[in-house]
């Protein structure tokens, strides 16, 4: 899985990105400070099924701190955007390339106001965040329709002539987007477009319905960044206004994070509150610091931001659930007797066949069956699994 972090330069997207994977990118109050892609691996908290088994586990895929399980994430922060990227203006065709194979998005946006749209300092507060949002959504839009519109003449002939599906002929041109034949279908559900007569489509058509597969195929989340700032509370309420917005502070998320790492404080990603372990050896400014995130942050939101991000692009935008696959269904263990090694992260509907698929390709060719270890009870290939299901896989070449 990957997730994007998006947005205009100076926004905070590196500093997030630096928040949710302890790595130290250069960031600087400047545009295009970040020109190559760069990379890092997060983690969505969950509360590990451990705890309700009542068992000690042996995680090798991911990360349990007392019940709480980290499942690692790729995350990509990728240039800055600025109007008429699309057409290549800053660096939006290496922006653009960048997303490509993204599953989903996070567009990290500056709350506060003090940027204006090509990520330049302004007066806090004079920056429009609603525009930012829109002019960025218009950008992926846009490029998604240029790459539709490649051979549109001969696209419309062979679905109108030769009567070739069109969601069979599109998928071979946007197959390099990481796009599915379900994306396409739901794009054109949702824009009520005729798939049958292409030909007869307006140029509002066809951008109407590359926003509706960007929507199903990039699924975006909103991060209100830079929430500690005077000028962010009145934004917040209209960014609300615009789907799915998770207040923040990466900033603050990656002091936290930082001192914890150096033993000046116990805190773990998402967490609500953070303990201070030497009081009378940490400095002034440092405690000012604190308290400061403490009392506007912590304490008003519940949380910096960061980590819920993550959690709400996995689990809320992209709609996947945790399912903990093992062998020895009574100690809930791998053959080498670590127990609940592995969580794997899949979309909500997945299958037991579909989880042996990706687990390994041998073991979905030769799948049997399936073993529900809570319950004990048997599933069939077509049979949905549930978050925090447990489960066996039977195959004829051996089992997980």
């Amino acid at each position: 899985m990957l997730v994007g972090i998006v947005g205009k330069p100076n926004s905070g997207k590196t500093t997030f990105l630096n928040a949710a994977c302890l790595t130290e990118y250069k960031v600087a109050e400047y545009p295009f400070t970040t020109i190559d892609a760069q990379q890092g691996t997060g983690y969505v908290r969950i509360d590990c099924i451990c705890k309700e088994l009542g068992v000690e586990d042996n995680p090798k895929n991911s990360i349990c701190v007392d019940g709480v399980r980290y499942i690692p994430v790729n995350l990509l922060d990728v240039a800055g955007l600025v109007p008429d990227a699309w057409q290549g203006r800053g660096l939006g065709n290496q922006f653009l390339d960048d997303l490509r194979r993204a599953d989903a998005l996070i567009h990290v946006v500056d709350a506060s106001g003090s940027t204006d749209l090509e990520g330049k300092p302004i007066e806090p507060g004079t920056g429009n965040p609603e525009e930012d949002v829109e002019f960025l959504e218009r950008e992926i839009a846009m490029w998604f329709k240029q790459i539709i519109m490649r051979e549109w003449a001969k696209l419309t002939r062979e679905v109108e002539v030769a009567k070739g599906k069109f969601d069979e002929l599109l998928i071979d041109r946007l197959s390099g987007l990481a796009i599915k034949r379900t994306d396409i279908k739901k794009a054109l559900q949702n824009s009520k477009l005729n798939p049958d007569k292409p030909k007869s489509w307006s140029e509002d058509d066809l951008y109407n319905f590359a926003q509706e597969l960007q929507k199903a195929a990039k699924p975006m989340l909103i991060c209100a960044n830079k929430i500690d700032r005077k000028t962010s509370a009145q934004n917040l309420e209209k960014l609300n206004k615009k789907g799915n917005v998770v207040p923040a502070s990466a900033l603050a998320e990656y002091m936290l994070r930082k001192l914890a790492k150096e033993g000046v404080i116990e805190y773990r990603a998402g967490d609500p509150e953070f303990k201070v372990l030497n009081p009378e050896k940490i400095p002034y400014k440092q405690k000012e610091v604190l308290d400061r995130i403490r009392e506007e942050i912590l304490n008003k939101y519940g949380y910096t931001g960061v980590q819920e991000s993550l959690n709400q692009t996995v689990f809320g935008v992209l709609n996947m659930i945790a399912v903990y696959p093992v062998e020895d269904v009574n100690k809930y263990s791998d053959h080498h007797g670590n127990v609940l090694p592995d969580v794997y992260l899949v979309p909500k509907g997945t299958t037991a066949r579909e989880l042996a698929y990706a687990i390994h390709t041998d073991l979905g060719d030769t799948f049997i069956n399936a073993i529900n270890a809570k319950t004990g009870k048997t599933l069939s290939g077509n049979a949905e699994l549930k978050d925090k299901d447990i489960i066996r896989i039977v195959a004829a070449k051996g089992e997980r």
